[in-house]
């Protein structure tokens, strides 16, 4: 499989830089010298798009004995391999060994030299773990599966038809898993500005002295922290008056405070963006918060609000299948207006999240293949932001518990009453955990922790088992460790069934006793 760089005169390089490890990355992904097979006759499952929910169907519906085709027009792995969970992950560990080098102090331990950062080392080594990753989501991979793989962009010609590099491949049961995109946000200058998305921003090579990030979603904010660490001057812009609006009040100023001491400068309630260009390439950026005027020049623009969904080309019309600006529209079965046409992952659901995508694509095997009724309303999906701390949440915020009318208790422990956190320097956290008033159920969670995306599965299991609080306060959990504070909430529950009755009754019990 060669590695020769395209030539640019003619052709653009699929990722940037060119290097070798960004060439290896193409050719398990996108191998230039792919020769796709000759159709089948027909397929069982033709699945459009090689992210993460169009990889689970077809692996998942090729083991099950099923005929599969995998259409895939650039890389496949999709956003999570190539520009969002593998790169992102690897770029934020970076940034928070230099904040640890940074603050090692606080422990006792010196370090002479300070914190020296080699931004180009960095990415380096996400590119270089990003092409060891990519033989999971390689074309050679999913052919050996035996499941042909076609590379080329895929457009239905009817409902049971689909057209790809000059070839026709008819099918029994189709699944729309194109994906979404970064998409533009209407700001005043945008158009005549350069700026990155969460699509080129992993491309970098040099830190950029002062970094302008507008939106503060989960994007926004693990982006400008962590480049905050690797030491650029970061101008977080968000419309509303905190960060992350989505996540509850105080884990979100959690979260607002630790970015702060990174040396993020927040401009909250946004009011008048502008952007315009700037001398020597720059970018200038002109806005109001909270009624004083800014006007600052920057290096790099990150523009981390606005997606669509991947449904142009496709000709959908043609097959029959209904779909809006937020993309293709599915019943709770996942399927499209067209019966025997299913969509899953971003394309189609509110939850963008990889493991999100994975679950609906089971749900998709199963009810396109074998008649199942599985049904999307039915997954619990936890998500994570990977800030320092990081935010998980599961299941439903306070304010959804009340517009839904169901009333709730609310327990929380801080964790500046955990004694692992308190050990490990980590007591700018919590977990909250939303019950049914008067009972144990869990309707929902967050947790404001360092390892909150590891913590959160306790309590989704939970949830998708029904299993309440007062399992959890029943299970055993290591001292010490932060996940204690799980097992400390069920106890705070369990203090509530000791009513002054209850509490009245247990003493005349234990005086008869004495």
């Amino acid at each position: 499989m060669s590695n020769k760089a395209p030539d640019k005169a003619k052709d653009k390089p699929l990722v940037s830089p060119w290097d070798a490890h960004n060439q290896r990355l193409a050719s398990h992904v996108h191998p230039a010298d792919w020769e796709n097979p000759k159709p089948a006759s027909r397929y069982n499952l033709i699945v459009i798009g090689a992210g993460t929910a169009g990889l689970v169907c077809a692996a998942g519906a090729a083991g099950l004995g099923a005929k599969v085709a995998l259409i895939e027009r650039h890389l496949m792995g999709g956003d999570c391999l190539n520009v969002g969970c593998v790169p992102s992950k690897a770029v934020i560990r970076a940034a928070r060994a230099a904040a640890a080098v940074r603050d090692a102090s606080e422990l006792g331990v010196h370090v002479p030299e300070g914190v020296t950062i080699n931004f180009g080392a960095a990415m380096e080594r996400m590119r270089r773990l990003r092409a060891d990753m990519a033989p999971n989501d390689s074309a050679k991979r999913f052919s050996k599966l035996g499941i042909d793989v076609f590379i080329g962009e895929g457009r239905f010609v009817d409902a049971q038809t689909i057209e790809v590099a000059g070839e026709r491949l008819a099918f029994k049961k189709a699944v729309i898993a194109t994906g979404a995109r970064a998409a533009a946000p209407p700001i005043d200058g945008l158009d005549q500005v350069r700026y990155l998305t969460n699509e080129t921003v992993f491309s970098l090579t040099e830190l950029p002295r002062r970094l302008a990030v507008i939106g503060a979603g989960p994007i926004g904010c693990e982006m400008a922290q962590s480049f905050a660490r690797f030491g650029s001057e970061v101008l977080l812009v968000e419309t509303a008056h905190v960060i992350l609006p989505r996540e509850d009040a105080d884990a979100s100023g959690i979260v607002l405070k630790s970015m702060q001491k990174d040396g993020v400068k927040f401009l909250c309630c946004g009011k008048d963006l502008k952007l315009a260009k700037a001398d020597g390439g720059k970018m200038r950026l002109v806005v109001e918060s909270h009624g004083k005027a800014y006007d600052e020049v920057v290096d790099q623009l990150l523009v981390a609000v606005g997606r669509a969904p991947n449904v142009e080309n496709l000709e959908l019309q043609a097959a029959g299948v209904a779909f809006t600006g937020k993309g293709v529209q599915v019943n709770d079965r996942l399927q499209t207006t067209q019966p025997n046409i299913y969509a899953a992952g971003d394309v189609c659901s509110p939850y963008q999240f990889t493991h999100a995508a994975d679950f609906m694509a089971r749900i998709v095997i199963r009810n396109a293949l074998f008649f199942s009724r599985s049904k999307a309303s039915a997954l619990t999906i936890p998500w994570c932001t990977y800030t320092e701390p990081e935010i998980a949440h599961v299941g439903l915020y306070e304010n959804q518990a009340r517009e839904q009318g169901i009333d709730i208790d609310t327990f929380t422990r801080e964790l500046r009453e955990v004694d692992r956190a308190i050990l490990e320097g980590h007591t700018n956290g919590m977990v909250r955990v939303h019950v049914r008033k008067g009972t144990d159920k869990i309707v929902g969670a967050t947790i404001v922790a360092a390892n909150a995306g590891d913590m959160i599965s306790e309590i989704t299991l939970a949830m998708t088992h029904k299993l309440g609080l007062a399992h959890i306060a029943n299970t055993i959990h290591p001292y010490p460790t932060q996940a204690e504070a799980i097992r400390q909430i069920g106890d705070a529950y369990n203090r509530t069934r000791l009513t002054p009755v209850v509490k009245s009754l247990f003493a005349r019990w234990m005086a008869w006793c004495r």
